[in-house]
């Protein structure tokens, strides 16, 4: 995610929590060139922040696959990232397989989401 340039460098550029590999080749760029997200304040007033994990999912999804357990916001969390199959579905009904350019905010909203659509 951080190699393909997920977060155009500004949302998410403190590196030092997580293993230095993961950080190693961050691309500053976003991916698929277009904002394909909400303010952090905007997450905030959607009950999207829990104060475990102040920069929301993504800070949450590194800690989590680094083996920290919350089970109650786990359960949150992972039921959120399901939601996002809704996304891969219209892309599949809607693009050329491939076809990266095809909509580009839904692919990249997929990639903040851990979901590479470059596949589909």
């Amino acid at each position: 995610m951080l190699e393909l340039g997920v977060f155009d460098g500004a949302y998410f550029n403190d590196y030092s929590e997580l293993p230095a590999d993961w950080s190693r080749n961050v691309s500053q760029m976003n991916f698929f060139g277009v904002h394909a997200s909400q303010s952090l304040a905007e997450w905030q007033r959607k009950g999207w922040i829990f104060p475990e994990d102040p920069l929301g999912w993504f800070q949450w999804y590194c800690r989590y696959t680094m083996g920290r357990r919350v089970p109650e916001m786990d359960a949150v969390q992972i039921k959120r990232w399901k939601a996002m199959t809704r996304h891969i579905a219209q892309l599949k009904q809607n693009c050329m397989i491939g076809d990266v350019n095809c909509r580009p905010r839904q692919r990249q909203a997929l990639l903040h989401w851990a979901y590479d659509s470059r596949k589909i």
